[in-house]
């Protein structure tokens, strides 16, 4: 196996997973000490109901694993938001995002290679899918053709959740006003260089994803990854103004042109109808993206970390091997004689 002598940092995010979760750090520890000349394994246990939070925490402990950092929300939330706040608390020169249900660490070598070959962000996507519900695998699908309609990107084939991101791409996304929710694309739509490979693993197990909790998060990134929405009301008024006029010309011509129009009736229907059409159209977006604006503005944090813990061994301070050194006998002897004179 090849050897990168860099710094990586490795998320992964955990909900309800105590039964499998030591052994899988520790065969991630095993295969990344080999793997970099240093690493760093960061956890993010989402709001876990079971025994996971305990058994992280003592996983950090003197006899725990080296280089583990854990942050413990207190509230349950999104896979994005979730993974962000692994990302913005790691320190490596790259930043991997692993599912451990449904992504293969084994592949990170491959991926290493590109990404010291000069590719700022890789993403890895397995041909083998878990199984979901066939609602969750029509929404998905409608969702990833408006959103690749809208920003040119399918998200599911351009960009999975299973990446490598160089710290230059990590500190880019800092600098937004919401990274934790453009962290899902930014890296595909930011220009920077970037590879998509493909493998095939059997996943370990399929996450539990709820198809209301999905669409929620698929809203919020078509209306605050995008200027579309609000252009699409923009078109509407311009449309609604545009029929106005051409609705004026046609009453004009009907007034000059016919004789026998019962007055007023036909003009009144039509533009009752069709106005109070378009008019429900722009409120209806209108009221969507105010919705979504309030909800920005006034939901507070999208996470809060109640519980922190970090290893009590650290490789990389174990490699400083700083001692002090007494000096020899006879130099202490010399400076003594000197100071006798």
């Amino acid at each position: 196996m090849d050897f990168f002598p860099v710094f990586l940092s490795v998320v992964f995010v955990v909900r309800n997973q105590e039964a499998r979760l030591e052994r899988f750090l520790r065969n991630a520890g095993t295969q990344l000490s080999g793997l970099v000349s240093d690493y760093e394994i960061v956890v993010v246990d989402n709001s876990s109901e079971d025994g996971s939070v305990a058994l992280l925490q003592g996983l950090t402990g003197e006899d725990g694993l080296p280089n583990l950092q854990v942050y413990a929300l207190t509230k349950e939330v999104d896979s994005d938001t979730a993974s962000w706040v692994g990302l913005e608390n790691a320190l490596g020169d790259f930043v991997a995002v692993v599912d451990p249900l449904e992504d293969d660490i084994a592949f990170l070598p491959q991926m290493l290679d590109k990404a010291v070959s000069g590719a700022d962000v890789v993403f890895a996507r397995n041909r083998q899918k878990p199984k979901r519900s066939i609602s969750y695998r029509i929404a998905n699908a409608i969702f990833n053709r408006l959103y690749q309609f809208i920003n040119g990107v399918h998200l599911t084939k351009e960009a999975p959740h299973f990446r490598l991101l160089s710290k230059r791409v990590v500190n880019f996304i800092l600098q937004h006003a919401r990274p934790a929710v453009t962290y899902r694309h930014l890296p595909a739509t930011g220009g920077f260089a970037r590879v998509t490979m493909e493998y095939s693993a059997r996943p370990v197990a399929a996450t539990s994803k709820k198809l209301g909790a999905s669409i929620d998060q698929g809203m919020r990134l078509l209306v605050s990854t995008t200027q579309a929405p609000m252009r699409i009301v923009t078109t509407l008024s311009l449309f609604g103004a545009a029929a106005n006029v051409g609705y004026s010309i046609y009453v004009v011509a009907v007034g000059v042109f016919k004789e026998d129009v019962a007055p007023g009736w036909v003009s009144l229907s039509l533009q009752q109808s069709g106005m109070f059409f378009l008019i429900s159209l722009v409120l209806l977006m209108l009221g969507e993206y105010i919705l979504q604006m309030a909800s920005l503005s006034n939901e507070g944090p999208l996470y809060h970390v109640g519980q922190e813990f970090t290893s009590a061994r650290l490789t990389p301070r174990e490699k400083l091997n700083i001692e002090d050194v007494a000096p020899p006998v006879d130099a202490c002897r010399e400076r003594a004689a000197g100071h006798g004179s």
